[in-house]
């Protein structure tokens, strides 16, 4: 008797599938285990053609010098009584000979049955083919994990982005490329905390789960906490939890964090997403401006010995100083609309409707939420060298301090890059009564419709009641960074496993 759930994915298997289960059951049917342990790979493939690459045929074969070497079998020619094997160990590929006279009986026996994708495990020494390419001459051979399901096809690979997405493990196994863009993201994120280690900032974890949705302006996952019997909220930014900690004594703190924004998807989007944010007190936006070049061009050169990365056709310098500009001078020199009209809102509704957007929607907008508007539709697309844009009206600014001089700004940047934006900072704000006041503006908000606003974190203004020193803070997009240093044009192709739609196995 069959189990329903076995048998309902069993009956899906195609003859390739039940040719390679035959082949593992001739495998048990011998005493030889398909699924072995224990056999490790002394060496990595990099490491061997590094050793090697300078010696002769007539050098390597008077090297007795044994290796041991273990990956999947990419491509296998075989010729009867011997065949070469490429074979992947995660750091490149080495070629592994096995030849009937030179195994045991046994060990032959397991490379009859070994098929594309299969893993093995060989000992043996270095040598020159005929045709002078390095290789592993295998003393012992094992079949160490049988594959049961085809790789794609070997010289083509996976190549429909959906799957590539949806079975990274096949991407990543097929495709050389996607397996280096990922490797460069974890070179990018170690840089960067080892940036924030060597100037004395202490990296903490805060919690995942809120019982007030706050911190940025976004629609929150929702989930439900049966112990407790409360709602909660998947955070959308660590924010007022690492300026609790500001408030608790440390200056300088950063967490390299997972946040989650109920919001679609797109080629810049994923709803679960890594972002850095650091906190410092005594510090200002205006040193987080050279604090973030510092950072930036350090890792741009770090990754590439040059100042500049290359995405698409464009050539991005990352030389400091960057380029510093205000939000209503980018909005002006975008639109060509001269300062008065970035001041009322008839010219810029105008200028919105011609991009689509209806009057009925932009007349219950404010001057300075119109003129945001005009800078994310107009401005940011074209501001492809690294620039800080400055002068966020405080409106849309509810975390950030007033600017002393212009109240009706905040003391805050974005940073943008190829029309993104990759940073967002700015001087953090510290007074109790005003933070209460704009909790309480987006409150109303909320309760008005807007889904992305935020709710009133009444121990967080406890907590500056206390006293929080003046302080700068900032937050970079870690998915979009990596889009850039790696030249790929989704975001997609730099998170191992980004969100998709649920895949449906069988019908009904």
């Amino acid at each position: 008797m069959t189990d329903k759930f076995v048998d309902q994915w069993t009956k899906t298997y195609s003859e390739q599938i039940e040719a390679r289960l035959d082949k593992r059951g001739k495998m048990i049917e011998s005493g030889t285990n398909p699924y072995k342990t224990g056999l490790r790979p002394n060496v990595k493939s990099a490491e061997l053609r590094t050793r090697h690459e300078t010696h002769s045929k007539e050098d390597l074969a008077g090297m007795t010098t044994d290796y041991t070497i273990a990956g999947r079998a990419m491509l296998v020619r075989d010729f009867g009584k011997a065949a070469f094997i490429d074979c992947d160990d995660g750091y490149g590929r080495m070629q592994i000979y096995v030849s009937k006279n030179d195994l045991s009986e046994g060990d032959f026996a397991e490379y009859k049955l070994l098929d594309y994708g299969d893993f093995v495990w060989a000992r043996g020494v270095m040598f020159r083919t005929g045709k002078g390419e390095l290789a592993i001459h295998a003393k012992e051979f094992k079949l160490v994990t049988k594959s049961i399901r085809p790789l794609p096809e070997k010289f083509h690979g996976l190549t429909d982005p959906e799957l590539c997405y949806r079975m990274r493990y096949v991407d990543m196994t097929m495709n050389a490329e996607s397996r280096a863009t990922l490797r460069r993201r974890s070179e990018i994120v170690r840089y960067i905390r080892d940036f924030f280690y060597e100037r004395d900032y202490f990296e903490v974890e805060t919690p995942m789960m809120h019982s007030v949705a706050g911190g940025a302006t976004a629609k929150p996952f929702l989930t439900h906490h049966n112990a407790l019997d409360m709602e909660l909220f998947m955070r959308i930014a660590p924010e007022l939890h690492l300026k609790r900690l500001l408030v608790g004594g440390f200056n300088k703190v950063f967490e390299m964090n997972r946040c989650f924004r109920n919001e679609g998807l797109s080629i810049k989007h994923n709803p679960e997403f890594t972002s850095i944010e650091f906190y410092e007190a005594w510090a200002t936006y205006e040193d987080h401006m050279r604090l973030t070049e510092d950072l930036m061009n350090g890792l741009v050169r770090h990754l590439y010995g040059k100042e500049s990365v290359t995405f698409g056709e464009r050539e991005i310098s990352f030389a400091k100083p960057f380029k510093r500009l205000t939000m209503r001078a980018a909005v002006m020199e975008a639109t060509k609309l001269p300062e008065a009209d970035t001041r009322t809102p008839a010219a810029m509704i105008k200028l919105l409707k011609g991009k689509g957007h209806a009057e009925k929607d932009l007349i219950k907008l404010s001057a300075d939420r119109l003129m945001v508007l005009c800078f994310e539709e107009f401005a940011e697309g074209g501001l492809i060298q690294p620039t800080f844009i400055t002068e966020f009206p405080t409106e849309v600014s509810p975390l950030a301090r007033r600017n002393d001089q212009n109240p009706d700004v905040v003391d805050r940047f974005e940073l943008m890059i190829n029309g993104w934006e990759i940073a967002n900072a700015f001087n953090e704000l510290n007074n109790p009564s005003d933070q209460l006041g704009r909790f309480a503006e987006q409150a109303h908000a909320k309760a008005g419709g807007d889904e992305e606003a935020c709710d009133v974190d009444y121990d967080y203004v406890r907590a500056l009641e206390y006293g929080m020193p003046p302080a700068a803070g900032q937050g970079i997009g870690i998915d979009r960074l990596c889009m850039l240093l790696t030249n790929s044009p989704s975001i997609r192709d730099v998170i191992l496993f980004p969100q998709l739609k649920k895949e449906v196995f069988f019908e009904g």
